[in-house]
């Protein structure tokens, strides 16, 4: 083998070994499947995150609402008022903290039950 330009058989033999031990229906099949599984795991965690920053967010409103509220009932002393305001501020924060809940549990069910293909 002194010419540069033949590929040893052995080489050959080798690559045609691997391409047909990896290019099987089962390992496509098994890489496909842990494509998708992969695919669906990130777009749990994107959901999760979204949760998350709607959570944060109905925080920030509920927290603002509230001070101004507080302040509103200092300022005029209508306590019966700013008292219904301020359970209606209480009631947006429960529900988005099940809300939260709600996504985290289902994306955790998804996933769970989506076939990882191994």
């Amino acid at each position: 083998m002194n010419d540069i330009t033949k590929v040893n058989p052995q080489i050959l033999n080798s690559i045609e070994a691997v391409q047909q031990a990896s290019m099987t229906g089962t390992v496509i099949s098994h890489s496909g499947a842990g494509k998708a599984y992969q695919s669906v795991a990130q777009s749990t965690a994107i959901a999760i995150q979204d949760a998350t920053d709607t959570l944060r967010n109905f925080n920030t409103i509920g927290t603002t609402a509230a001070g101004v509220a507080v302040a509103q009932m200092i300022a005029t002393s209508d306590t019966e008022t700013f008292g219904k305001v301020m359970a209606q501020i209480n009631t947006m924060l429960t529900d988005s903290a099940t809300n939260f809940k709600t996504v985290g549990d289902n994306a955790s069910n998804i996933l769970e039950s989506f076939p990882t293909g191994g």
